[in-house]
């Protein structure tokens, strides 16, 4: 284990290829996230289950936290078949696949109707194409998060006013329109750079995930948190077209099924907040506030239209017809 944390990238993969061969094939798995991410739990999970559905064929080797490939690099890694899979944030395709991000509107597809209603619709069977025509396969589309939270260390960011003049961490420039039409500056970061640029104060405020919040130690560096159901963020479960394609088809079932599994655990069932991720938070000594129903509405007011007017700009007819499909589910 100590060697294997001592190498990185290419060299890393040398090794294992070398080491690869007690079963039939292998599925190189890379993260970005922390091993108490909810994501990350649920892909150790999908390697047992791979393990059982293919009776111990397919080898599932997990490269969490961006140890092998930053969240950036994945695209390429699995594309090229550098790696078999990867998981990709939906936030992070950027101007590859910009409809991708057209589920960071503010409040357009929140609930866990919503979620579900989405997944396996025609517009995600778009999103697949799109997907596939830049050299990937998705197989799963597993809920990262359906909230945000706004963290500071100055105070409460709950309405419009409190966003004017600060640095914050950016998503998407999709996204950051929403940010810079409430007053806000947005400096785009991964999420495993952000612990670092808030405690040096590179940027003032955060955005992430509640659960991310705590499992990346916001806590530690920022004493307030301000809840809401803004978004709908996907953590896509990506593999090469070509080693898929390849593979034995009761293999490739068995690890579909895997992959559907970790969807449907994923899919989020309460409305709103849950009390207990804020009660994670809050224990860790966060002043976490949740947005009424009315302050929800100040920032949706003041977000949407810009970030769906520059979702249309950006993506053209395909953007419109995607926001049709998902108005119509």
């Amino acid at each position: 284990m100590t060697m294997l944390k001592a190498l990185s990238g290419p060299a890393l993969l040398v090794l294992l290829a070398g080491t690869a061969n007690a079963q039939d094939y292998t599925m190189r798995l890379s993260h970005q996230f922390p091993p108490t991410h909810h994501t990350a739990l649920r892909m150790v999970q999908f390697e047992k289950d791979v393990e059982a559905q293919t009776g111990g064929q397919v080898d599932v080797q997990i490269f969490g936290a961006a140890q092998l490939f930053g969240p950036t690099q994945h695209h390429a890694a699995v594309a090229s078949g550098e790696i078999e899979s990867a998981i990709i944030l939906n936030l992070q395709w950027g101007g590859t696949v910009p409809e991708m991000a057209v589920t960071l509107i503010p409040y357009l597809m929140t609930s866990p109707e919503a979620q579900q209603a989405f997944i396996g619709s025609q517009a995600s069977d778009m999103l697949d194409d799109k997907m596939r025509a830049v050299g990937v396969q998705n197989i799963a589309w597993m809920v990262d998060t359906n909230d945000l939270i706004f963290t500071s260390a100055k105070g409460p960011l709950a309405a419009p006013a409190d966003f004017e003049g600060i640095k914050i961490r950016g998503l998407t420039p999709l996204f950051n329109e929403g940010l810079k039409a409430l007053g806000a500056t947005p400096v785009n970061m991964p999420g495993s750079e952000t612990y670092q640029a808030l405690q040096t104060g590179v940027i003032d405020a955060g955005v992430t995930g509640v659960a991310a919040a705590y499992s990346r130690k916001f806590y530690e560096v920022q004493d307030f948190g301000t809840a809401t159901p803004m978004f709908l963020a996907f953590d896509n479960l990506v593999v090469n077209p070509s080693w898929w394609d390849g593979l034995p088809e009761d293999l490739r079932a068995g690890i579909q099924h895997a992959a559907d599994k970790a969807v449907d655990s994923s899919i989020i069932t309460h409305d709103g907040i849950d009390p207990a991720a804020i009660k994670v938070l809050a224990d860790a000594g966060m002043d976490v506030h949740v947005l009424t129903d009315d302050q929800a509405a100040q920032l949706r007011d003041v977000m949407q239209p810009a970030v769906r007017d520059a979702f249309v700009d950006e993506t053209g007819q395909d953007g419109e017809t995607l926001l049709k499909l998902l108005e119509s589910n």
